[in-house]
């Protein structure tokens, strides 16, 4: 069941997203954050943006409470995840601030998870070594945007961070 709840807490969202994007004529994955499918006065597909997020959100914070044969600080770090996760579609673009601030918390959750996959001795040391380049590429591509705006919209780096995270999160979780 567990295994059911982890797969969809990521393929929901993402085939949202997917759907948001494709129904979008004016989207742009390089131009774009995510993001701006969600917003409520501007995208005709927020609601099937925002319900993704939420609904992923919702389904990922399940899973955290209810693996108790997991270690705690990933449970904590993914509750926290998931429920950043659920705040970027509750507030969406239109709050403004509130928004950045939620999805940057939301990124900050997936590094810091990765991070300490980095530092878990119970994993392996291909897992460790792994965790440690792909924490190097979510702090690269947030830089390569925010100081150089390669590229000019957020969507790739957030899709970067969401997929190079996605191991880590099924090592830990699947059974």
């Amino acid at each position: 069941m567990r295994n059911i709840l982890v797969t969809a807490s990521v393929a929901i969202p993402l085939a949202f997203i997917a759907i948001a994007a494709s129904m979008s004529e004016w989207f742009n994955v390089l131009e774009n954050a995510l993001s701006d499918l969600g917003h409520a006065t501007r995208s005709g597909v927020a609601p099937v943006f925002n319900a993704g997020l939420v609904i992923g959100g919702l389904l990922a914070y399940t899973v955290a409470i209810s693996s108790r044969d997991v270690k705690t600080r990933y449970n904590i770090l993914l509750l926290f995840s998931a429920l950043t996760l659920m705040f970027i579609g509750v507030f969406d673009e239109v709050y403004g601030k509130l928004h950045f601030y939620v999805s940057v918390l939301f990124f900050i959750g997936l590094l810091f998870y990765t991070a300490i996959c980095a530092l878990d001795r119970a994993l392996s040391l291909t897992v460790r070594s792994t965790a440690v380049v792909v924490v190097l590429v979510m702090i690269t591509s947030w830089t390569l945007h925010y100081i150089f705006k390669i590229p000019k919209g957020a969507a790739l780096p957030e899709l970067i961070c969401v997929v190079a995270w996605l191991p880590f999160y099924f090592k830990i979780y699947y059974k």
